[in-house]
């Protein structure tokens, strides 16, 4: 399971709307500012994701919670979104290849521009149908007890 620390947003009937804070891996990397990586990591800046998650427990706006995602389900996603496109452009391409011999590269090239449109149309057609299969959701496992503790000193007259 992988997991993140998140903030509760909105709460709802079995989940919870969290938002996440999305950092790059520059912090623990010993090259930090020689690397153009880390330059555009600092240009994107603070960047918050919204996520809706499965949620058994009993949260308030502002808890801060660990969200857990199942290593199967970032798998899957990764090579649905990555790799289908990147093969149906290189099916196309081999396909114009074969249909189209002699006829010049432009044919080639549209054929596989074609077969990534197609492999990014599937690849949303099928992430819609995971979208609500709990085995793909984020779950919350556990409220963080010092940060609530924490807001209620805050919060105390």
């Amino acid at each position: 399971m992988i997991e993140e620390q998140a903030v509760v947003v909105e709460v709802g009937d079995g989940y919870a709307w969290v938002e996440t804070q999305r950092r790059s891996a520059c912090n623990a990397c010993a090259a930090g500012e020689g690397c153009g990586t880390a330059a555009l990591a600092k240009a994107w800046g603070d960047r918050r994701a919204r996520v809706r998650a499965i949620s058994n427990l009993p949260l308030q706006p502002g808890d801060n919670v660990i969200v857990g995602l199942a290593e199967g389900a970032l798998l899957s996603g990764s090579l649905l979104v990555y790799l289908l496109p990147l093969a149906l452009l290189l099916a196309g391409a081999v396909l114009g290849q074969v249909v189209f011999a002699g006829a010049g590269d432009e044919p080639v090239m549209l054929s596989g521009a074609v077969g990534l449109g197609l492999g990014f149309l599937a690849a949303r057609a099928w992430s819609q149908r995971w979208r609500n299969d709990a085995r793909f959701q984020p779950v919350v496992q556990r409220r963080l007890a010092v940060a609530t503790m924490a807001a209620r000193v805050l919060s105390a007259p």
